[in-house]
C-alpha cells in the first residue's frame, strides 16, 4: 500500500483553501498528525484521498462548524445519529456505486434490496457528516468512485459534483467544502 506519494498536484493550493474555510476555533479536534493517519490506513487497508488525507493530518480532524450541518465528524468516528448495533464498517471493500440510485424507486424484491443497502452505508468510504433525518456524507475511499463525495440518505445514494448534476460544485472533499464555505445550497443547479 503506497502512502508516502498519493498527493496529486495542486495539493498546497487545495490545503491553503480548506485551511481559510476551518479559520475558526470552533472547539474541533486538533489534527492527527501523520503518524496516526498512517496507523487508521494501515488498520483499514486504505490510503485516504488527497486533499483530505493532509487535511486531517495537517489542519484538523473534525470541526464542529461544519461541513455538514451537524459538523464535520472525526476521522475514526461516525456521526451521534449513525445508530447502534449496525454492522462493522469495511473501508477496504470497494463502495459499490457509479451512478445515483433512488431505492426507493427501485422495482426489485425487497429482499434483494435488502442485500444491497449494507455496502452502500459501510463500505469503502469515510462517514463525515450527517445533514440529520438520515442524510450521510461519505468521501469513497476505495473503489470506482474513489475521491468523491456521496450523499446516502434513507432513500437513496448520489454523486455530489458538477459532473453528476443538481450541484454547481466541483467533485471531491476540495469542491464539496467550498461550496459550503461560499454559503451555497448542496443541490444548488436547476
Amino acid at each position: 500500500m503506497e502512502t508516502e506519494n498519493a498527493a496529486p498536484a495542486g495539493l498546497a493550493a487545495q490545503l491553503a483553501a480548506l485551511r481559510e474555510a476551518f479559520a475558526v476555533d470552533d472547539g474541533g479536534s486538533p489534527a492527527l498528525g501523520w503518524e496516526a493517519v498512517r496507523a487508521f490506513e494501515a488498520e483499514h487497508g486504505v490510503v485516504l484521498p488527497e486533499p483530505y488525507r493532509s487535511f486531517v493530518a495537517e489542519v484538523t480532524d473534525g470541526s464542529a462548524q461544519g461541513p455538514p450541518d451537524y459538523g464535520l465528524v472525526p476521522l475514526a468516528e461516525l456521526p451521534a445519529d449513525w445508530g447502534e448495533g449496525r454492522p462493522p464498517r469495511d473501508l477496504a471493500q470497494p463502495f459499490p456505486l457509479t451512478e445515483a440510485w433512488l431505492w426507493e424507486e427501485d422495482d426489485r424484491p425487497q429482499e434483494e434490496l435488502d442485500a444491497l443497502f449494507g455496502p452502500v452505508f459501510d463500505h469503502g468510504t469515510v462517514v463525515l457528516g450527517t445533514d440529520g433525518c438520515g442524510m450521510y456524507w461519505h468521501l469513497v475511499v476505495t473503489g470506482p468512485h474513489r475521491g468523491h463525495i456521496w450523499n446516502v440518505t434513507d432513500v437513496g445514494a448520489l454523486p455530489f459534483g458538477a459532473e453528476f448534476g443538481h450541484t454547481t460544485a466541483e467533485s471531491g472533499f476540495a469542491g464539496w467544502v467550498a461550496h459550503w464555505a461560499a454559503g451555497k445550497e448542496w443541490f444548488d443547479a436547476g
